[in-house]
């Protein structure tokens, strides 16, 4: 095991990643911007670098700035946390040609894996079902062949896209040239990359999602199933596990195409694998090449420590446990809490959290960013906590789950926190027929309602 680790990452995750080093015996070095200096990450890590001014994100994506700081630090390993650098293939790659460890896939694999046209290729090769689409295309004529034999609308998506970016749906012909022309800029604008290609527009999908670890010893195992349908504008707001869509058969299908794809593919490293499903059939949607936020539901079901994993497989020890012992128990959900208002269209609103009294109790996880009196910054994501929620089964898991959210005491910044009760008093989520697309086109939220 490494001696120690820099964090190239802030907040929650950040902490976690911290919290993991510590009950590994790693010494845990964070870095922070002139925003960060005093931030609860900071305040947690054995030593803390500065890496930068607090202008946006620039401090935590200066290259340069990380690795003089590693190399100050004299640390064995590099962990990203998720965004920031996180998929960054190139900066992977630096980071082994710098003499650290990187904690996490290949830059090879990333660079694969993150190309949507080759991530489906190399899908297909391992028998993943995936959407009908094309290789990358760069004429109307292309997209109207495609929408000619199977029908509108189409989806034209970005080759290096995700989280909504770089996609366009096209609902009939009038509409190919233009779109076609705004997922190109957009691919090139947000990805710097210009390719695109063309898929069968799901209509009312579910979202599920495989949690996968892999080691550098041939051995990967699957860790269960994600739901993550509800969503507003393609952004995951609750997280559940297990998916209450999906029978045993259809889970096991699903987790088993999850976990051959990445064999496959001699990923190494914790990844997901994101599947839509609709009307009894799942396709494949992309991998994320990182540890995600949601990743806490699985470790509540499963008891182990993805990102302890995380660090173990990097540091060349092989998984010590068979498929046959992911043995989930019981429900939970994942409850991002944002600095935004949900009546103002989540309007982000930072601030003072004058006051900060996360929930406790029997079932409840608190993974945060932050102590009260600490503030969340303009310059970042406004999510500055997670509240995870675990129950023998879901029906007790959403009363628990009310609970909880309604012990929580934060003042200084509107919250997250009446979006999520409406949504645990809403019947269409209570029934399980909501969809990605239900926050958007159909539900109504109302504060006074909960």
């Amino acid at each position: 095991m490494f001696d120690s680790v820099l964090v190239v990452n802030r907040g929650e995750i950040a902490v976690r990643v911290v919290q993991a080093c510590h009950e590994l015996g790693v010494e845990a070095v964070a870095v922070y911007s002139d925003t960060d200096e005093s931030a609860k990450h900071v305040r947690r890590a054995d030593r803390a670098m500065h890496v930068g001014p607090s202008t946006a994100s620039k401090s935590y994506l200066d290259q340069d700035a990380i690795f003089e700081a590693a190399h100050e630090a004299g640390v064995d390993a590099i962990h990203p946390g998720y965004g920031f650098l996180a998929e960054n293939a190139g900066f992977a790659r630096r980071v082994e040609e710098e003499g650290f460890v990187w904690v996490g896939p290949s830059g090879d694999a990333m660079e694969a894996l993150g190309e949507k046209t080759n991530a489906r290729r190399l899908m297909a090769e391992a028998d993943v079902p995936i959407v009908p689409g094309t290789d990358a295309v760069t004429e109307p004529e292309a997209v109207e062949a495609f929408a000619d034999e199977h029908g509108y609308p189409v989806a034209i998506k970005a080759d290096g896209g995700g989280g909504g970016r770089g996609l366009v749906v096209v609902e009939g012909p009038d509409e190919v040239e233009e779109a076609l022309t705004s997922a190109i800029r957009e691919g090139e604008a947000y990805f710097d990359n210009p390719a695109v290609y063309v898929e069968k527009y799901l209509e009312s999908p579910r979202h599920i999602e495989v949690q996968v670890l892999a080691d550098g010893h041939g051995n990967v195992r699957h860790l269960g199933e994600r739901d993550c349908s509800m969503q507003r504008r393609q952004q995951k707001l609750i997280e559940e596990t297990p998916s209450p869509s999906l029978t045993d058969a259809e889970r096991e299908e699903v987790c088993e195409a999850a976990r051959r794809g990445l064999a496959e593919a001699g990923y190494e490293s914790a990844g997901t694998v994101e599947f839509l499903y609709e009307d009894g059939e799942f396709y494949f949607l992309e991998v994320n090449t990182r540890i995600q936020v949601e990743h806490t539901v699985t470790e509540a079901v499963t008891g182990v420590d993805l990102v302890a994993w995380q660090l173990r497989i990097a540091a060349g020890e092989p998984l010590d446990f068979p498929q046959s012992a992911v043995d989930p128990v019981g429900a939970a959900m994942e409850f991002r809490i944002n600095a935004e208002d949900p009546a103002e269209e989540f309007r982000p609103m930072p601030g003072t959290l004058a006051k900060y009294a996360p929930p406790r109790g029997i079932g409840v996880r608190v993974d945060d960013g932050v102590d009260q009196d600490d503030s969340v910054s303009p310059f970042y994501d406004s999510m500055f906590a997670k509240f995870v929620v675990v129950a023998p089964d879901r029906e007790t898991l959403v009363r628990r789950a009310r609970r909880a959210l309604r012990e929580a005491d934060i003042e200084g910044v509107p919250t997250t926190i009446p979006f999520h009760l409406a949504v645990l008093h809403d019947e269409t989520f209570l029934g399980n027929e909501h969809t990605t697309k239900y926050v958007d086109e159909v539900f109504e939220f109302d504060e006074e309602a909960v």
